[in-house]
């Protein structure tokens, strides 16, 4: 029963975000292409709420391999996903767009989504090289670990200072929700690691 619970919290922290955004008004008249880069930002930002649950394997009924290979899809899924919402933007609006790669834009939200940006794309670069870059293991966990700790902070404030379609207390919630899963899955690593030295 305990797994099926929590495979539900997640389905419904995910699925209800999404619904609020879909019936939003602010949708009305909105091109096309607005709206999928919208929802793209949206799918981005549950998308991790998933990625440190994947990573350390704490998702029920799934086994630590199979778990990181799906943390890897999304990951790169997560790449094609940021491009497909600044695309949008880009072709709605590309001052603005310009404006925020700049950090010129009045709007202070625009700065913390290209922080994120940058630092998810950086992520995926250095992923894709790791073996040529010939990075441990535990060389690369600490680096993806603090690029992670700036993507999710960046990401969480981005989301929290657009007044957009997303219901506000729908919006807090998942942002608590990616926080504290991430906050979670770092202490609980960090606990371990403590632990196995202790045990040498």
């Amino acid at each position: 029963m305990r797994p099926f619970l929590i495979w539900l919290a997640l389905v419904v922290a995910i699925v209800g975000p999404l619904a609020i955004a879909a019936s939003s008004p602010l949708l009305a008249w909105r091109q096309p292409i607005y709206i999928i880069a919208g929802f793209a930002g949206v799918c981005g930002l549950a998308m991790l709420l998933l990625q440190p649950l994947l990573a350390s394997g704490r998702l029920p009924g799934l086994t630590l391999p199979v778990s990181r290979r799906i943390h890897r899809f999304l990951g790169a899924l997560l790449v094609a996903v940021v491009i497909v919402h600044v695309a949008g933007l880009w072709v709605t609006s590309p001052p603005d767009v310009i404006d925020a790669l700049t950090f010129a834009s009045p709007t202070p939200f625009s700065a913390w989504g290209v922080i994120a940006m940058w630092t998810i794309f950086l992520t995926g670069l250095i992923a894709a090289l790791r073996r040529r870059l010939r990075l441990s293991s535990r060389q690369w966990q600490w680096i993806h670990m603090a690029l992670a700790v700036v993507i999710v902070a960046s990401t969480i404030v981005h989301a929290l200072l657009i007044d957009g379609t997303m219901g506000t207390l729908s919006k807090a919630m998942l942002c608590a929700l990616v926080a504290g899963s991430a906050l979670w899955v770092m202490i609980d690593m960090k606990r371990r690691r403590s632990g196995k030295r202790r045990s040498r």
